[in-house]
């Protein structure tokens, strides 16, 4: 498929008291560990703060600074010349895998298909793990995103659900978050 990786890393990490995709995890940054788990050969746009990081990435921000989720995604969209991308957080160091499999549950889904979501062991849907058109997903937007949901978004697509693990959609919001997802230490 011919697709591009959106990692929003440009979130306040307030509930962590830094910034958590500097933190360690496995001897390098959270944001490495992400990045280098998905497929070399998949582009990368990053939404947040310029950083230093191990693999090269497109950087955009999203305006202004801290709007939200879907204000990231709108400019992460905005650079986008893909048909198709993975929305992946970037305090999600074990999805990549996950990355991998919702992208091929959409290149085998019907056209009428705008995306696969990921849902979470105990039913939840986690817009931060899923692959879609690029052209739904643009259309699917609000003329204003700053401050708006991301699911609103997601409920304006016609999408699909696919089954994940509770690792694969384990996101790090506190220092303790680092050690993995309750009952793998």
């Amino acid at each position: 498929m011919d697709l591009t990786a959106i990692v929003l890393c440009g979130g306040r990490s307030s509930r962590f008291g830094s910034d958590k995709t500097r933190a360690p995890l496995d001897g390098r940054p959270l944001l490495d560990h992400v990045l280098d788990t998905l497929p070399p050969d998949w582009p990368i746009v990053a939404v947040g703060p310029r950083r230093t990081t191990a693999r090269t990435v497109t950087w955009v921000r999203e305006e202004p600074a801290f709007a939200g989720p879907l204000a990231a995604l709108a400019a992460g969209l905005a650079s986008l010349a893909t048909p198709t991308f993975v929305l992946v957080g970037a305090d999600m160091p074990y999805a990549a895998g996950t990355a991998v499999a919702l992208t091929e549950q959409l290149s085998r889904a019907p056209e009428d298909v705008d995306a696969v979501v990921g849902r979470t062991p105990d039913g939840r849907m986690q817009p931060l793990l899923l692959a879609c058109r690029t052209a739904a997903a643009r259309s699917a937007l609000p003329p204003d995103p700053v401050g708006a949901s991301l699911m609103s978004w997601v409920r304006r697509l016609r999408s699909s659900a696919y089954d994940v693990t509770a690792t694969a959609a384990h996101d790090v919001d506190t220092p303790g978050d680092l050690t993995g997802p309750p009952g793998t230490s």
